[in-house]
């Protein structure tokens, strides 16, 4: 590629999940919706990078005279590689220790639908309630890759265009019909502005970066995306909580464009600070590992669904009971959590995921 900035991407997947913990652990009690911009943050970067792949899986495709269909196998296999094994590891484990409510929504939870569930019944899932997020991502490599395969590419911008109009209409429909606010959150049409604004930008980084480069280097486009969501913010929270017109239909987009801004940033200016720190050894390497951090840490403490016996559980309990001066900071009890779940997290990444991943090698394009 015609820079290196993968190592600021591990930085995004940093900040992504780390907004996610510490707002759920929080109680959501962050004074902004730090979960719901860590979990956009992750849909637009997966919508950057797997345009990315794509788009080079199609330029090979091309220069080798063959069809499509190669390129679809390998993306899919690596794709499984990479996702179900430690998902379904999970879901084992979680099914063994009788963890509510898996064992009675498994087959909402093997399929990839709990977003589904989640939607269509108004309700939430416990302890598995994160894993919506994932459910939306595997819908959505159901069908991209054969959208960026099949669609010419003097067309893509303009399907990425109409994925995020689609998105913004929907969720502004189910928030005139619905009964909820859920639907339109969780829906995977629903979040298709997120994935559609990040294929957009991984589109113009492949084959347009240095007009990519003019345009973000500088810190206007980043700076008036933040005061639009700030601003988006600021108007839910004016309207009283809950959540409003601003709230289901516009917060998403706010999201995205900020996210979009962001990751234009770091790709752009290599040299700026928030770059730097980006691609310092701790946030690469907690990016690198964020997909077992975020699978596990719902699980290791759930603010509003405790597992019953779980042994974190009865030492935030025992420190509790002691009246700790120090567990009392919410901020100290994010960090040791933080903690605890980088820990669990390496120790699969090393041991299961990294060996399961390495697969990947022998499945190129």
């Amino acid at each position: 590629m015609k820079t290196n900035y993968i190592k600021a991407l591990d930085g995004i997947r940093f900040i992504a999940v780390s907004l996610v913990l510490a707002d759920h652990w929080s109680g959501d009690q962050m004074g902004f919706p730090a979960s719901y911009l860590g979990v956009c943050m992750f849909f637009v970067l997966s919508g950057f990078l797997i345009t990315r792949i794509l788009l080079k899986a199609k330029e090979n495709d091309a220069q080798q005279q063959r069809g499509h269909g190669f390129s679809l196998k390998q993306f899919y296999i690596r794709r499984t590689i990479r996702i179900f094994p430690l998902y379904y590891a999970v879901l084992a484990m979680l099914i063994l220790f009788r963890v509510p409510p898996v064992r009675e929504k498994i087959m909402w939870l093997a399929t990839y639908m709990t977003n589904n569930y989640i939607a269509y019944q108004s309700n939430w899932l416990g302890s598995v309630d994160h894993l919506w997020s994932l459910a939306v991502e595997e819908q959505f490599y159901i069908f991209f890759p054969f959208l960026i395969m099949f669609i010419p590419l003097r067309k893509l911008l303009g399907a990425f265009g109409s994925m995020v109009v689609l998105a913004v209409i929907l969720r502004l429909v189910l928030f005139i019909y619905a009964d909820n606010w859920i639907a339109p959150y969780v829906l995977m049409p629903a979040c298709l502005d997120a994935f559609g604004l990040g294929a957009a930008l991984g589109y113009g980084v492949y084959y347009h970066f240095e007009k990519i480069k003019q345009w973000f280097a500088k810190p206007v486009l980043l700076v008036s995306s933040l005061v639009f969501y700030i601003l988006t913010v600021i108007a839910i929270k004016m309207s009283g909580g809950g959540h409003p017109f601003m709230a289901v239909v516009v917060l998403r987009l706010a999201e995205s464009i900020f996210s979009v801004a962001l990751i234009g940033y770091l790709i752009a200016a290599p040299n700026a600070l928030l770059t730097k720190f980006n691609e310092l050894s701790l946030p690469v390497y907690i990016g690198k590992i964020s997909y077992g951090i975020y699978i596990f840490h719902n699980f290791i403490y759930n603010e509003y669904h405790p597992i019953p016996g779980s042994p974190i559980v009865k030492l935030i309990q025992q420190l509790g009971v002691s009246q700790s001066a120090v567990w009392s900071s919410m901020w100290v009890k994010i960090i040791v959590l933080y903690m605890i779940t980088v820990a669990i997290a390496s120790v699969s990444w090393f041991v299961f995921e990294k060996p399961i991943n390495a697969l990947k090698n022998r499945y190129g394009y």
